[in-house]
């Protein structure tokens, strides 16, 4: 029986019925409703917001919530494949759910009242109201803990001061999610995008995540009441808690990456004739093609056991660390090289390689840098931090 070239290991016959499932709805969402489209939304710097109240009716935002709040109930392993399958489609669309989902709604669900859940999430899931999460400053990056965006107490309400740096979603977003310095440490918010003194300024000129929004934003005494306060985390924890979760869902979205340009190479090289042979019948070319294979493998087998590892609540940050670390790294490559094997024509949006590569160089870097994720694996080696 001939092996899907996509899953030489047959990881698919290792998923739940139910995971399935999830997989093949979203691989169809993102066949017919994103691939012919997204060439030409990178082209123009759009995100193709038609296709939200899409992707909220499929369940794709929040979809590991509990339902009474909108979510789907879903195992962390469906979530990721969900990622996968956008990612294949393009960066900016998996990164639109992985904010949503992960950085907005997962911190109101995790630290906030029963109020604030009720208020909010179940029109997040319908993608009526859009958030965006405030952590990285101009100044910051890599090192949150020096954030200089900070809250006041003023009665009731807090006095916000501050702004944030490339944050997706800024100016489509009804909702921030805003980390600040209190007097009682790292605090968050939710910041609604008509209190006075708010502003998000898109971020143009962009080369990566050309269908993503990204905003900086700007706050300046912004009057924000104390209902809108995430109560139940202080300190650091909070944001890394968030990001651990968009993490996760990060290690798989590469995966889906991968395989589109693979899939592109494999049909390209086999009609491509060149010196009276297709390029797939060269040494060289099978040689990449079969290194690709065997890394998304690896990251296949990578993201799965960490998924069954989430969902048994044994999941460890310095793990997502590794395989964030690995698989846009196996990602990343894998485009370039598809982009050479494509010679010329690998450098328009026609193909998908160029796109995927300029935008994997925004995902191998948000959410951590390779570098941070390898300090944290050499700290967990070593106990030594080296930060």
């Amino acid at each position: 029986m001939a092996l899907n070239p996509y899953d030489l290991f047959d990881i698919r016959s290792l998923l739940s019925e139910e995971e399935r499932a999830v997989q093949n709805t979203v691989a169809r969402f993102t066949d017919e409703r994103v691939r012919p489209i997204i060439g030409d939304a990178f082209d123009q710097a759009r995100f193709p917001k038609e296709l939200v109240s899409e992707i909220a009716d499929l369940g794709l935002l929040g979809s590991s919530l509990p339902e009474q709040y909108g979510g789907g109930g879903l195992n962390a392993v469906s979530y990721g494949l969900i990622c996968q399958e956008l990612e294949r489609g393009d960066s900016g669309i998996r990164s639109f759910v992985s904010v949503q989902s992960s950085l907005c709604m997962y911190p109101i669900y995790a630290y906030g009242s029963e109020e604030q859940r009720m208020r909010w999430l179940p029109d997040m899931a319908a993608g009526k109201v859009i958030g965006c999460f405030g952590l990285t400053e101009p100044q910051g990056g890599s090192d949150p803990a020096s954030m200089k965006t900070n809250a006041k107490r003023d009665g009731d309400d807090w006095i916000l001061n501050g702004s944030k740096m490339w944050i997706t979603n800024g100016n489509l977003a009804d909702i921030a999610i805003v980390w600040a310095q209190t007097e009682d440490g790292i605090q968050g918010f939710v910041v609604e995008k008509d209190f006075a003194g708010f502003k998000a300024q898109e971020i143009h000129k962009k080369m990566s995540l050309r269908a993503s929004v990204t905003s900086a934003l700007f706050f300046d005494n912004v009057r924000v009441p104390e209902a809108n306060r995430l109560p139940n985390v202080k300190g650091l924890k909070g944001p890394l808690g968030c990001l651990t979760q968009a993490r996760y869902g990060i290690t798989w979205g590469p995966i889906g990456a991968a395989i589109a340009c693979l899939d592109e190479v494999l049909d390209y090289t086999k009609e491509r004739i060149l010196f009276e042979r297709p390029v797939a019948a060269t040494q060289s070319a099978q040689i990449k093609m079969a290194e690709m294979a065997r890394r998304i493998t690896l990251a296949q087998l990578l993201s799965l056991q960490l998924g069954r590892l989430k969902d048994a609540g044994n999941m460890q940050p310095a793990q997502v660390s590794l395989a964030k670390w690995n698989n846009c790294r196996m990602a990343i490559d894998i485009a370039r090289e598809c982009r050479d094997l494509l010679g010329g024509a690998g450098i328009t949006t026609e193909h998908a390689a160029i796109r995927h590569a300029l935008n994997l160089e925004s995902v191998i870097t948000y959410e951590g840098t390779e570098t941070v994720h390898q300090l944290v694996i050499g700290r967990e080696l070593t106990g030594i931090n080296a930060f």
